[in-house]
């Protein structure tokens, strides 16, 4: 089902802010993709979803051969200066989830972190994933669950957010394990894991100042709100990180699931 002008306005919204402090928030989600798949010198690794590219230069590191595509060209932007200041040769382009531009069986990995279940398209994109991964290659997804804080963040969000286009999937049914398995387990051998980290901060003022200014859903929904329902959406935000205070910091807990795949 094509969504055009929904994602053309996702790939506004996403390039709209830098999206690094969030970054931040997540590295630890990261490092445990990447530990679960073991990069290793001279494997081909597509990485979806790059955004400013964590992950994907976390196999660089690690000796991978490794590609990052995103819709949003801003980012794309960003994760090649960041690979080009550690002098690593990473390929980064623009491009659709729904419609990767690359031959079918490419890659000994397909990962993507919290990143393809935003695409609105879910049986496009777990084609895609399938075709270009080669036959025993690998798969490796992040995503945020339904019980997730992410979700409960998204849950603030909501009441101030247009209502989506007819037909587009919900971003956190990838975080269930059957439905993951609904999506996938026609093209992989799946095996799942309930993961956890923890979205940490100073304040709730804080983390709307993160949000609102760095992260591109936030920052996108805010600034089309008149005064009046922007300070609403401001005080709704501070009351549910708020609502995570423990001592002196905001610990918020963000629960995800890694899929973990063998393409059949």
């Amino acid at each position: 089902m094509p969504f055009e002008e929904l994602k053309t306005r996702q790939r506004a919204v996403w390039d709209s802010g830098s999206y690094e402090p969030i970054v931040d928030l997540t590295r630890e989600v990261h490092a445990d993709l990447i530990a679960a798949l073991e990069p290793a010198p001279g494997e081909t690794w597509l990485d979806v979803a790059t955004g400013t590219g964590a992950v994907a230069l976390l196999a660089a590191r690690a000796g991978a051969t490794v590609t990052g595509i995103d819709l949003a060209g801003r980012l794309i932007d960003a994760a090649k200066a960041k690979a080009k200041g550690e002098g690593l040769a990473v390929t980064f382009e623009a491009g659709d989830a729904e419609a990767l531009p690359y031959e079918d069986a490419s890659f000994d990995v397909v990962c993507s972190a919290i990143g393809t279940q935003f695409a609105p398209d879910h049986a496009a994109v777990a084609a895609e994933l399938a075709r270009v991964c080669r036959p025993g290659g690998r798969l490796g997804l992040a995503c945020w669950t339904p019980a997730s804080g992410v979700a409960g963040m998204f849950g603030v969000m909501r009441p101030f957010m247009p209502t989506p286009p007819a037909g587009v999937g919900n971003v956190f049914d990838w975080g269930r394990a059957e439905y993951a398995a609904q999506m996938l387990e026609g093209s992989f051998e799946l095996t799942t894991s309930a993961r956890e980290t923890v979205f940490r901060g100073e304040s709730g003022e804080q983390m709307w100042q993160t949000f609102s200014i760095h992260y591109g859903p936030t920052k996108t929904l805010a600034a089309g709100l008149d005064d009046a329902r922007r300070e609403e959406l401001h005080g709704s935000w501070v009351d549910f990180y708020e609502g995570h205070r423990q001592g002196d910091e905001i610990a918020m807990p963000a629960a995800w699931l890694l899929i973990e795949g063998v393409r059949r």
